[in-house]
């Protein structure tokens, strides 16, 4: 920009305006005007002719943004070109590294009248631009299915020789609050503190509780101390009237939830009474014990008693009556003959010292008491010996032996 003899002309073409004329009567102009105030006006005229510029981003929209993760989103970019604006255009959205070592992310472009959208491997198929054809002044685009990794600094970048223009804008991506979980802590009996507890596991900071009573009153105990941040409410000393339903409101700048618990407020259990029964439980338990042991014992001891009774060898007890066994059933005299030709003095002898058994035994007395002798029988007048018997034609014959009761081994 130019001034000479109070003509200003526009030495680039760039602008709308090619030139200005403004013609300034030197003749006309007072004759005590400083030539410095005069010079001081022509460049104020250059410099307001030398503002008109060709590209401009014309979007007056927010830069800071806040969405829900799951959402979508709208980055506007909306620019004006001048017919001096002769380059190709490019459209370029890059995410803007927070760190100064690292480079920024190329999200979308548009350069030779063709879109690239599956730029960026982060937001493919979530990054689309706005307009179908940009180059009609539309560089905004479209984030889908919001997530949280998606919070940075957008910058929009337009290029049409020789202007270049570009807008930068803040998204931060917030994730909603998940349904609370609600429980009291602590034992629920009259006279005790009481914490409840309202926890979520995900949502974006800063979080927000809320305690509320739904039933009876709606009022909260006058001793409960809430906690905003933390989403604790203690109640200290709580009462039967501290029963009831409660609700959990927990949220932040994208989103609510809440959970409802019921608080049930007991009387304090009689201690003496639990302890006095539990000793005689145990008494008991040791009593059913002692018992039982002892009946073991018992018959342990009497199994055993039986037992040796069972071998004892009595003196005393007469022998059992002898089966008729069909070995011993002989029918003829000859056989008979023979079992009495079979005894000899010497068996008459044996037979004549053993003891008689009159009793049979009928306490522990009599088995402790030694067996009676019952009398010996007078004495034999003759003896006959064996070789007298074999005269008399006796025959000898083997005695099948026999148990107690009389049966045949």
């Amino acid at each position: 920009m130019l001034c000479f003899g109070g003509l200003v002309y526009q030495t680039s073409d760039t602008s709308s305006v090619v030139a200005k004329f403004i013609t300034i009567k030197s003749w006309n102009k007072p004759k005590g005007m400083d030539l410095t105030i005069f010079h001081l006006c022509c460049l104020l005229i250059s410099t307001i002719a030398g503002s008109v510029q060709s590209l401009e981003i014309t979007s007056t929209g927010p830069t800071s943004i806040e969405k829900a993760s799951g959402q979508t989103v709208k980055l506007d970019c909306q620019f004006s070109l001048g017919p001096e604006d002769s380059g190709p255009l490019d459209i370029e959205w890059s995410l803007l590294a927070s760190d100064n070592q690292k480079e920024d992310k190329v999200v979308i472009l548009y350069s030779g009248d063709r879109a690239y959208e599956d730029y960026y491997p982060a937001v493919k198929g979530r990054a689309h631009f706005n307009s179908a054809d940009p180059k009609n002044g539309d560089a905004s685009i479209n984030l889908t299915g919001l997530k949280s990794s998606d919070t940075g600094t957008y910058q929009c970048k337009v290029k049409k020789a020789p202007g270049i223009r570009s807008r930068k804008m803040l998204l931060t991506v917030m994730v909603r609050p998940s349904k609370p979980r609600c429980y009291a802590e602590g034992p629920t009996e009259e006279g005790k503190d009481v914490a409840l507890r309202c926890t979520s596991s995900e949502g974006t900071n800063p979080l927000q509780y809320k305690w509320e009573k739904t039933s009876d009153t709606k009022l909260l105990p006058t001793s409960a101390v809430l906690d905003p941040v933390g989403g604790t409410m203690n109640v200290r000393n709580a009462s039967t009237g501290s029963s009831g339903t409660y609700r959990c409101t927990v949220q932040n700048r994208v989103g609510m939830e809440e959970c409802i618990m019921q608080l049930s407020i007991t009387p304090p259990p009689n201690t003496a009474g639990i302890i006095a029964g539990a000793i005689i439980a145990v008494l008991l338990a040791l009593i059913l014990l002692a018992i039982i042991l002892f009946c073991c014992c018992r018959a342990r001891n009497r199994k055993k008693y039986e037992k040796e009774i069972s071998y004892e060898i009595r003196e005393d007890v007469p022998p059992p009556k002898s089966r008729v066994s069909t070995a011993r059933s002989f029918t003829s005299v000859g056989s008979q003959r023979s079992s009495l030709g079979s005894m000899s003095p010497s068996n008459l002898h044996e037979y004549a010292i053993k003891p008689q058994y009159d009793k049979i035994p009928s306490s522990s007395e009599d088995y402790d008491r030694p067996p009676s002798r019952a009398p010996l029988p007078p004495p034999v007048a003759a003896k006959m010996a064996g070789p007298n018997l074999s005269r008399m034609g006796a025959i000898p014959v083997m005695i099948p032996a026999q148990n107690r009761d009389g049966s045949i081994v």
